[in-house]
């Protein structure tokens, strides 16, 4: 008999086949354990190698023993008449044949749970309706560049906006390219005239490649220089000087563009890039006012839109002159950085889109504008959603407008995608001072304090005196509870920033809070401002303000809360029946949606429990138990969630479920205030409610006292 076949009489084959697809089934189960338990990669190592060693091992003693009905005995000492290993190789047969079958199914398991685990979870409408806004920033990939704003070389000062726009609209045409990471503007422009160090810079940006230039312009021609840098090693890739004539800026923007994805090896789009002219001045006055547009203050904004006019006179027909001027001059209201009346501002600013999309159907500046507008002035949020992502579909380079669609879905309950997409413009724009804030915002209504915390640290390392920084940090305190730290933080951002009206509103409610009713009123002429003059009992000046805040677009609750307080039930009915049909029409023009709670429709069910009118309240009550569920389904979870479960269940008389949220709200940082405590007092002697109420009040007296003592530096 040959070697060969005594190998395959003493089954030496089988054992070898039955050997491996076990160790298969038994490393693929191992490695599921082991991803449950999240263990070091070298743990699964040591079972891969274990299993190898021990395959010669197993071959070996298939050739020395033989299975017999009395057991294991030497092949040498067995009778070859009496062998059984024929029978043994059909029930080797029959194992092999199972175990692959295990290890198939076992393959197809972890293919199903990889998949379940990195792919985007399904979320009702946020995958169907809103799928283009969440891909249209889908940025990843390893071709990524950053175009700093190009370095003015003209003696004229004057021309910075125009070295400015040159490094605008490369980044818009680079922006358009297939598998091309483009950082946001915000970003790139945020270290212009900082000479930081370009691997700081790819670092902090998260870019393989810059783009860095310079801009002389002398008469009228220009010439443009431009390189183009690796990060990691400051290789120079490519560089190149380019002279003409001023009215021939588009054909350059389009030579030093084509030239950076030669070397990036970088496809364009199926369709081809389209740069729309105009008259060299009216496209000067156009970008300066962009400029202007970006710095964010009344007197830039208030230019920007003189000089939009001019080059409107100049070309009537410039379609994104319009759309700028229509941004501008809602950004120039006096509910943002302007002190142009509200409805006037709105007028001008529909006017100016009106004629923007008249000219360009396809013009984004001017939809995106167009998606603002409805979301403040004739509120319409799907409207507002789908005007924005028409825009992002044209020029998913309007990082404000990925900012205003994130804003929208989350006023229409689409939580989840509004924070994916926070995420995602993060990514490529992160220094983004909007998003960033708004992305922590987002973060806090999941519970996620901690890590809202921990990114605003990390930017602080950079920036440790932002305005905007500061104030995003101290709202994480604010809604953690730590009132100290945070009025600390608020009043830092308002003395470098006093008009910052986001920064002020939250300074005004960490003041409320602590009971410094004249500061918050000091602060700034906002909702709490108008909850703190009823607490100094100056009721008239709190309803008068409140509506002058609703004239500008701002919710009914600190109106509704000021009549609540002074036992003014039938004056909310009267405004809400004179008004809206009914509560639902009132809820479609106010949703309560973005995860903090519905204290508006709060109010409006305790009014009507006050005032007897059962039908009316069970109304209310209906669409607050849908509003809070549909946004605990969304994954809302924080203090202010909390809190509206919790009057919510005192006004079903559900006491033992208010005490449960109550808790879980004290743990997150609440403070049952004199504003919110009427509804709660029939809780007192509860021995529940009086342990997490005396545990909150003590964490409240010891924040008071930081106030008063100046801990942490509060002064």
């Amino acid at each position: 008999m040959s070697f060969i076949e005594e190998f395959k009489r003493r089954n030496i084959f089988r054992i070898g086949i039955a050997y491996a697809v076990s160790a298969s089934v038994l490393l693929q189960i191992v490695d599921l354990v082991l991803d449950n338990f999240t263990a070091p990669d070298w743990v699964m190592q040591a079972f891969i190698l274990s299993t190898v060693i021990g395959f010669p091992f197993a071959l070996l003693f298939a050739w020395v023993f033989e299975m017999t009905q009395e057991g294991g005995q030497l092949e040498k000492n067995v009778d070859r008449s009496k062998s059984t290993t024929h029978a043994t190789a059909q029930k080797m047969n029959r194992s092999i044949i199972i175990g692959l079958a295990i290890a198939v199914v076992l393959l197809l398991v972890d293919k199903l749970v990889a998949t379940s685990t990195t792919a985007p979870q399904p979320q009702t409408s946020t995958t169907t309706q809103y799928a283009d806004a969440l891909t249209a920033v889908d940025v990843s990939t390893d071709k990524s560049i950053a175009v700093l704003p190009f370095v003015n070389m003209s003696s004229d000062p004057e021309q910075e906006y125009f070295a400015d726009g040159i490094s605008e609209e490369i980044l818009n045409l680079l922006a358009k390219i297939d598998d091309l990471k483009v950082t946001g503007r915000t970003s790139s422009f945020s270290f212009k005239g900082t000479n930081e160090n370009l691997s700081v810079i790819g670092n902090m940006l998260g870019v393989n490649h810059i783009l860095e230039g310079s801009v002389r312009k002398s008469g009228t021609r220009i010439r443009v220089t431009a390189q183009l840098i690796k990060v990691d090693d400051g290789f120079h890739m490519w560089s190149e000087t380019y002279d003409r004539e001023l009215n021939d800026v588009f054909t350059i923007q389009d030579e030093i563009s084509a030239a950076i994805l030669v070397q990036l090896k970088a496809q364009l789009l199926s369709a081809p890039l389209q740069t729309v002219t105009t008259d060299a001045r009216a496209y000067g006055f156009y970008l300066q006012a962009k400029q202007r547009i970006y710095e964010r203050n009344r007197d830039s904004i208030e230019t920007a839109i003189v000089l939009l006019n001019k080059a409107i006179e100049i070309d009537v027909s410039y379609a994104p002159a319009h759309a700028q001027l229509g941004i501008a001059n809602l950004l120039a209201s006096d509910t943002n950085y302007g002190t142009m009346p509200y409805a006037l501002a709105g007028a001008r600013a529909k006017k100016a889109f009106d004629q923007a999309l008249q000219l360009d159907p396809q013009n984004a500046e001017a939809l995106a504008g167009m998606g603002l507008y409805f979301s403040h002035y004739e509120p319409d949020h799907q409207r507002s959603i789908g005007l924005l992502q028409q825009a992002l579909s044209i020029n998913p380079t309007l990082e404000n407008a990925n900012v205003w669609l994130s804003t929208e879905l989350s006023h229409a309950g689409e939580l989840r995608a509004a924070l994916r997409l926070y995420e995602r413009t993060y990514q490529r724009d992160p220094l983004h001072r909007s998003n960033f804030i708004n992305l922590q915002q987002a973060l806090v209504v999941f519970g996620q304090n901690d890590r809202a915390l921990e990114m605003i640290e990390e930017r602080l390392e950079y920036r440790p005196n932002d305005a905007s920084l500061l104030s995003a940090y101290g709202q994480v305190k604010q809604l953690s509870g730590d009132l100290a730290e945070a009025r600390m933080l608020f009043k830092r951002s308002h003395d470098k920033e006093p008009l910052n009206a986001v920064n002020n509103l939250w300074f005004g409610f960490t003041a409320l809070t602590l009971g410094e009713y004249e500061l918050a009123v000091d602060i700034a002429p906002n909702r709490n401002a108008v909850i703190a003059l009823n607490a100094l009992g100056r009721v008239e000046e709190a309803l008068t303000l409140s509506k002058q805040l609703i004239d500008k677009g701002d919710s009914l609750n600190g109106y509704f809360s000021v009549l609540l307080a002074n036992g003014r039930f039938e004056e909310i009915a009267q405004l809400l029946e004179s008004r809206w049909p009914s509560l639902n029409a009132f809820s479609e023009q106010w949703p309560e949606k973005r995860g903090y709670g519905s204290f508006t429709m709060i109010s409006i069910a305790t009014a009507y429990r006050e005032l007897g009118n059962q039908p009316k309240f069970d109304e209310a009550m209906a669409i607050l138990k849908s509003s809070l569920a549909a946004q605990q389904a969304a994954g809302a979870d924080n203090t202010a969630i909390n809190q509206s479960h919790a009057m919510y269940a005192m006004l079903s008389g559900d006491r033992d479920a208010a005490i449960g949220f109550l808790e879980k709200a004290f743990q997150q940082g609440f403070q049952v205030d004199t504003h919110t405590f009427a509804l709660f007092k029939p809780l007192e002697g509860n021995p529940r409610f009086d342990a997490a109420k005396a545990a909150a009040d003590d964490r409240f007296e010891e924040e008071l006292a930081k106030v008063n003592g100046g801990g942490k530096g509060v002064k």
